[in-house]
């Protein structure tokens, strides 16, 4: 299942803020949550626990399950070409991925609710599946009923869309431009080490 335990415990101990409040608390606190976190005795890692740690941080960064995340290893892994680069792209490229990267969605745990609530549409029509892999020039948009809530208006004024996504601050809808490169995603994972994890 996905992760929906502490988010700020979590950012702390994977060092990447999954959450705007992990952000905050982690910027008072530089280190990883235990007795021994602020004072960094921490055991070396293993070449297993290195590709185990990163495998976690790519995973919690879209709030995947282990079975998710492996099966799109596995999808990535059959694709013709450099499996580090489609991995990132088949994850960049979710509906729910798009949508927080928009700043439609304040989080990525934002975004999957309007999903599953049935707030959003793909070119007009009602989507509520968070894994659903978008094309170039699908458009997503939150329903009307809520272009009038704070919280969304607030998101929208706000936004800082990537460079792959355009967005349509009067209909409060994005459109994915183009499959973007490994380099323009703002992950932080070291890949490569994900990849050998999966194919161990």
């Amino acid at each position: 299942m996905n992760y929906t335990g502490p988010k700020v415990k979590i950012s702390r101990k994977i060092g990447i803020n999954i959450t705007p409040k992990a952000g905050k608390i982690t910027s008072h606190k530089a280190y990883p949550p235990g007795q021994f976190g602020a004072k960094g005795k921490r055991s070396k890692q293993s070449d297993y626990g290195r590709q185990l740690i990163e495998k976690q941080r790519l995973r919690l960064q879209y709030n995947l399950s282990e079975k998710q995340m492996r099966n799109y290893y596995e999808k990535a892994a059959k694709m013709t070409g450099n499996t580090e680069e489609f991995i990132l792209q088949l994850l960049e490229t979710r509906l729910d991925s798009i949508l927080f990267r928009s700043g439609i969605a304040r989080s990525l745990y934002q975004a999957k609710q309007l999903i599953s609530h049935g707030h959003v549409t793909i070119n007009g029509k009602k989507v509520d599946i968070s894994s659903y892999q978008l094309k170039v020039n699908d458009v997503i948009a939150v329903k009307k009923k809520l272009h009038n809530s704070d919280f969304l208006q607030d998101n929208v004024r706000n936004s800082q869309p990537t460079a792959y996504i355009e967005v349509s601050k009067a209909d409060f809808s994005a459109k994915l431009l183009y499959v973007p490169a490994p380099s323009e995603i703002p992950v932080q994972c070291n890949t490569a080490l994900v990849i050998e994890y999966y194919s161990r």
